[in-house]
């Protein structure tokens, strides 16, 4: 029975030294990607960006607009512009009228 206890407290042990091995490890990586990365303040907090997506801005262009009806077959790209811009305008306008200061953009992915 002593021998079984000793061969499991071997093994616990093994197994013990293999996870503080992997502990030091991940922070070698972490300090290393940090490096890469040029973090230099890691206590600070990350910044929060909210992303707005029209899901079908053509669509949307068609049944707002007239003229978008006429244009969204033959300039689609210049109409997707245009609505998002104009949701741009709507939403800075809503934010402003409700004292929320905002700084948008628009972002090509």
């Amino acid at each position: 029975m002593a021998t079984l206890l000793l061969i499991v407290s071997l093994i616990l042990a093994a197994f013990s030294a293999f996870l503080v091995w992997q502990v030091l490890e991940q922070r070698k990586l972490i300090a290393q990607m940090m490096e890469t990365d040029d973090i230099t303040d890691p206590d600070r907090e990350p910044e929060l960006v909210l992303t707005l997506k029209v899901t079908d801005p053509i669509a949307l262009a068609k049944r707002e607009s007239r003229s978008a009806r006429v244009l969204a077959d033959h300039l689609p790209v210049m109409v997707r512009k245009m609505v998002y811009q104009e949701v741009m305008k709507e939403l800075e306008q809503e934010l402003d009228d409700r004292d929320i200061d905002v700084q948008m953009h628009i972002e090509y992915r």
